[in-house]
């Protein structure tokens, strides 16, 4: 039942957007831009950004503190994160060597 449901709703959503034509399309597309050049958008962009990447970086240093040791030489020249030898922030939350 779902699947016929998804056929139908795809189909009317291809209609009506087939009806909308370009000039509908150029409209919200012009409006997302908008939205997307807001400042306060930009700014909450921005912090959710900084999040992410402080979250990501703490889950990498984790992952390697307990697993780092247990890798063998030949990943670990691979992958630069796991020598820990004169590291830098970046400023998104991980750390670059």
């Amino acid at each position: 039942m779902w699947k016929t449901t998804l056929i139908v709703g795809v189909g009317i959503g291809y209609v009506l957007g087939a009806r909308a034509g370009r000039q509908r399309y150029e409209q919200l597309a012009g409006a997302a831009k908008q939205i997307s050049q807001n400042p306060r958008v930009q700014d909450a962009a921005g912090k959710a950004r900084q999040q992410a990447g402080a979250v990501a970086g703490r889950a990498a240093g984790a992952v390697a503190d307990k697993v780092g040791d247990k890798l063998p030489n030949s990943l670990t020249d691979r992958v630069p994160y796991f020598n820990r030898q004169q590291v830098e922030d970046d400023s998104w939350g991980t750390v670059r060597p």
